[in-house]
């Protein structure tokens, strides 16, 4: 069973640039601090390896990346790129595929930085513990980037815009096979559980911030987030219907803005 929902490579490549101009750069420069050479950052859900293609020019080297996920397919299409990290040196990678639910302590051994990217909200209670206990018992810095809050704002206003979020974010507070996933609950459980721990964590906003330029990702965006919306409370199907409509065209001239509110967060031992 994996330990987060499938999603497409096409998905994660046409998100990956909004995700690089929102990604917090102060918590970056903190964590930055943080790190003695030579670095090891293990990746949870690298997907694609967005992070480490974003993050390891912004940090110093000698750098080696370790890799994980569930999708091995994924973790291989990650390891293919041709990294550097902000000296113009190449970087290492390694891929390390399982279950995330499952990471240990000791599957972060040697870790200087621990970091994941829009993995937290499609996480169960159980599964956020365990990785949070893992990166307390390795000891490294965790750097958690993309969370979603549950907000969004579209501009022009509509009065679909409430109910359809409110449907999506019980959707993604759903459960699946057994899991019940926290969805926008979840980086404030595990930041918390990193407080209780002792450990000091940082916030940023790192929100999405969509408009006429962005019409393939926001198209592609609005349309999953109505069909979750929708499978959530199927009486909504008619008006999503009508609604997408509408939005399609704001979408096509370019009127369309939208913001996706999402949070990063640093947490570091004591």
């Amino acid at each position: 069973m994996s330990a987060v929902i499938p999603v497409s490579a096409d998905w994660l490549t046409l998100r990956e640039a909004a995700d690089a101009g929102s990604r917090s750069h102060a918590l970056v420069a903190q964590a930055g601090r943080m790190l003695r050479p030579p670095v090891t950052i293990h990746d949870l859900g690298s997907g694609t390896g967005s992070m480490p293609r974003w993050l390891a020019p912004l940090l110093p080297g000698p750098q080696t990346w370790v890799l994980h996920d569930w999708n091995d397919a994924l973790l291989q299409h990650a390891a293919s790129a041709d990294l550097h990290d902000r000296d113009g040196a190449s970087i290492t990678v390694r891929t390390r595929p399982g279950e995330l639910g499952a990471l240990r302590g000791r599957d972060l051994d040697g870790a200087s930085l621990v970091t994941a990217s829009a993995l937290l909200d499609v996480l169960s209670a159980d599964e956020i513990s365990a990785i949070v206990a893992a990166c307390i018992d390795a000891g490294a810095p965790a750097l958690f980037a993309l969370s979603v809050t549950g907000q969004v704002l579209l501009d022009p206003v509509d009065p679909g815009d409430r109910l359809f979020a409110a449907s999506f974010n019980d959707h993604q507070r759903r459960t699946v096979e057994g899991r019940r996933l926290l969805g926008p609950d979840a980086p404030a459980v595990a930041a918390d559980l990193f407080r209780s721990a002792g450990w000091s964590v940082s916030v940023a906003d790192s929100h999405w911030r969509l408009a006429g330029g962005d019409r393939a990702l926001v198209s592609e965006w609005m349309h999953g987030w109505l069909a979750a919306a929708v499978a959530q409370r199927p009486a909504l199907r008619e008006w999503a219907a009508e609604y997408a409509r509408q939005r399609a065209a704001q979408i096509a001239a370019g009127e369309l803005r939208v913001i996706v509110e999402h949070i990063d967060f640093l947490a570091w031992p004591p």
